[in-house]
């Protein structure tokens, strides 16, 4: 038999009230007969009625929690801001249209941190995504311009992202996170989740190039492509930009009548990216451009202090076009159910300048600090570098977890909280998992996947209708993804059992 975590200490408790004869021991057998046994193991499962723990492994340690990180940023959103909270994106301008329709100067689209500037399905629906009618906010702000009668713009068309301090790519992601759609660039201004659909198709037959496009097609990256056509064998594909750099460079070989391949692509400037789409949407209806699009910024530099600041003035100019938001519920049940990234990110800059007058990064894990100490949490339970948990840098121990959700059990937003998660064998990222198991439909959880991690936290309700608040966090597994999140499924049917 194999030895566990041999000279850590582990902890084993055991309600006898609450199915199997032995759930501990079983827990443990799972652990110990599977490949990822020698990885480092945290759970916690408490009882919601009696608060008795069930179950323990290590729940003090500290664990990198990857995306289980937004358990914590999610009701963070919830509590400070409320569920019914909007995020308004306006087009402004100096003055209003001219009778003429001209505008004399710049127009402004000033991002006011709505995440949902895309064609996703809101409410949440299963299988939505950001790339469908992946233009449709644009569209619609160009469309109320058009109909306020404007038809030449003298300026530059501005992409305002200046709500939420300039800061990308938060500490402890890796260099090349940006490259790709989970880490695209945090903005207050996110047109289609700051992502693009790189495809590459094969040519009409072998020696010839093959085609490579984008979507939206909104021309905003050069693409170098040297990918070629073959006659067999299997694709060798190969997609690269330099961080800041404007060139998507795409080599290898495809084969002759393969299907094509696509790949989604982080925006490393949203704000001008956006500005660059309405500007073209505009210029498609037969409005006149005279200047570039371009982007503004806030800068770090240009605060005295990140952690808070005296209020801001409201956006300068008129306002000439308006999109709100769906209500913030609706945005923190797509953050939790397919795990975004950038959602994450943007709620904890929304509550920063909701609560602080500055929507930076540092203040928004300064008001999760106060949040988790209300909760209940100590700072020695947890470090948090981000919202999202791509930082490679968070930690935090199941019991801290489990006492989150334990919290928001017991508030006035339960029902609510519980709906933003999950459900096993039925939708989100545990829509394939636990199908034909005990777990599946009695199992609402938030998953979490980065190199060498995995977790899944969140309630079951055993056979008998208890009810069971659980975080089960594995680190530094050296086996395939799909080898420990099987251990753990077989771990979440057993506490139901």
């Amino acid at each position: 038999m194999k030895r566990l975590h041999a000279g850590l200490p582990v902890l084993f408790l055991y309600v006898a009230s609450l199915g199997a004869a032995d759930p501990g021991g079983r827990i443990r057998e799972v652990i110990e007969n599977s490949p990822a046994g020698r990885a480092f193991w945290g759970i916690q499962v408490v009882d919601l009625d009696s608060g008795r723990t069930v179950f323990e492994m290590n729940p003090n340690r500290l664990f990198t929690p990857a995306s289980n990180t937004k358990l914590f940023s999610t009701a963070l959103g919830l509590i400070r801001l409320g569920p019914d909270y909007r995020f308004p994106t306006l087009v402004t301008a100096a003055a209003p249209v001219s009778a003429t329709g001209v505008v004399n100067g710049d127009l402004v689209l000033v991002g006011g941190g709505d995440p949902n500037l895309s064609g996703r399905a809101v409410p949440y629906r299963m299988g939505s995504n950001s790339q469908e009618n992946s233009l449709q906010a644009i569209e619609d702000l160009a469309g109320q311009l058009w109909a306020r009668g404007l038809r030449e713009v003298r300026g530059a068309i501005a992409g305002d992202d200046s709500r939420y301090i300039w800061e990308p790519y938060p500490e402890g992601w890796a260099a090349d996170d940006g490259i790709w759609d989970y880490g695209a660039a945090v903005s207050a201004l996110a047109l289609n989740d700051n992502v693009l659909s790189l495809t590459i198709t094969p040519g009409a037959r072998a020696g010839t190039a093959a085609a490579v496009t984008l979507s939206p097609p909104v021309e905003f990256y050069h693409i170098d492509n040297r990918v070629r056509t073959v006659s067999g064998g299997a694709a060798k594909l190969t997609v690269d930009r330099l961080p800041g750099s404007e060139v998507v460079r795409v080599w290898g070989s495809v084969p002759a009548g393969s299907q094509a391949r696509t790949v989604l692509l982080g925006i490393h400037e949203p704000a001008l990216y956006a500005a660059v789409a309405l500007r073209d949407s505009l210029i498609r209806r037969g409005v006149t451009v005279r200047g570039p699009a371009v982007a503004r910024h806030a800068y770090p530099n240009q605060f005295e202090s990140l952690e808070t600041a005296p209020p801001a003035a409201a956006p300068a100019g008129v306002e000439l076009a308006r999109r709100e938001s769906a209500p913030l519920a609706e945005d923190l049940r797509i953050t939790n159910k397919v795990s975004q990234n950038l959602h994450a990110e943007m709620v904890l800059r929304a509550v920063a300048r909701a609560r602080r007058n500055i929507g930076s990064r540092q203040a928004g894990l300064l008001e999760l600090a106060d949040f988790l100490k209300e909760v209940g949490i100590e700072k020695s339970e947890y470090e948090f570098n981000d919202g999202s948990g791509l930082s490679r840098m968070n930690l935090v121990s199941p019991a801290a977890v489990v006492k989150l959700l334990r919290y928001l059990y017991a508030s006035p937003q339960r029902d609510l909280w519980m709906g933003l998660l999950p459900v096993a064998g039925e939708d989100g990222t545990l829509n394939a998992r636990f199908k034909g198991t005990a777990g599946a439909g009695r199992i609402r959880a938030k998953t979490g996947t980065i190199a060498h991690v995995n977790a899944l936290s969140g309630y079951a309700e055993t056979n008998s209708g208890r009810r069971l608040a659980f975080a089960i966090l594995v680190n530094n597994s050296g086996v395939p993804n799909s080898e420990v999140r099987s251990a753990i499924d077989k771990i979440g049917s057993l506490i139901v059992e």
